[in-house]
């Protein structure tokens, strides 16, 4: 049974937030846009956000939507995405 994860991002303008469960002790947390395509035949559009592990209580970058990545801190993650940037220090400063 999934139990709803306390999410610390609040999703951006025109997106939200759902949570799927992934294996056993891991959900998959997914930001869908309300925007409708013609590609898709008007379906929604989802990207994966990243995973929770409910058994260590730690978040992880997605390598695709369906392979676990690394550890990270949410503290280091956007509302769009737990990926980590890999920037250079120049784009670090401008970006950061």
């Amino acid at each position: 049974m999934l139990s709803r994860l306390e999410f610390p991002h609040k999703p951006p303008k025109g997106m939200y937030y759902e949570q799927t469960e992934f294996k056993r002790n891991v959900i998959a947390i997914w930001i869908h846009y309300e925007r409708r395509f013609d590609y898709n035949n008007g379906d929604s559009v989802r990207c994966i956000w990243g995973f929770y592990n409910t058994k260590t209580k730690s978040y992880h970058a997605p390598i695709n939507s369906s392979t676990v990545g690394s550890v990270v801190s949410i503290n280091d993650t956007t509302p769009y995405s737990a990926m980590q940037l890999n920037l250079n220090p120049l784009a670090y400063v401008l970006y950061s």
